[in-house]
């Protein structure tokens, strides 16, 4: 199984984009639509993670709430309660992680700086490829090859 630093570092776009928290949530989807991402790291002045947006903040935190994406700052929708990742951690403990606490994406944090973002569709188009490469093998272990 494949580590996180291995998933992330293999994306054919490694760089990490973040908004910052005083930006409005308009000027949040605006980087979601143009980055084609549901989720962006949050950051403070000084860079630091501060939190997490993601499409699903918005619906329920902004348009649920009648609140308007022009005046709304990022930091009123975003989840500020973190759960991150390292690049040394396994893919089958973060697809753990975001079964048991319901999470589709995960900042990857190493010495406190984030690196990259794991989504749940990373996760399982790797699990995926692997089960396929077991397949193939046992395949060729029953033809005899």
């Amino acid at each position: 199984m494949k580590t996180v630093g291995q998933v992330v570092s293999a994306k054919a776009d490694v760089s990490v984009h973040t908004i910052v928290e005083t930006a409005s949530v308009l000027e949040v989807l605006q980087v979601m639509a143009e980055k084609n991402v549901g989720a962006l790291p949050v950051v403070n002045a000084d860079g630091q993670l501060v939190g997490i947006v993601s499409e699903r903040d918005y619906a329920r935190k902004g348009v649920l709430k009648g609140r308007s994406s022009f005046a709304t700052p990022v930091s009123t929708i975003m989840t500020a309660s973190l759960v991150t990742v390292e690049p040394h951690q396994g893919l089958e403990e973060c697809m753990q992680l975001m079964t048991d606490r319901h999470l589709r994406h995960l900042p990857v944090l190493e010495g406190g700086q984030l690196v990259g973002m794991l989504s749940i569709g990373d996760v399982v188009k790797e699990l995926v490829a692997e089960k396929e490469s077991l397949i193939q093998h046992l395949e060729q272990y029953i033809r005899g090859q």
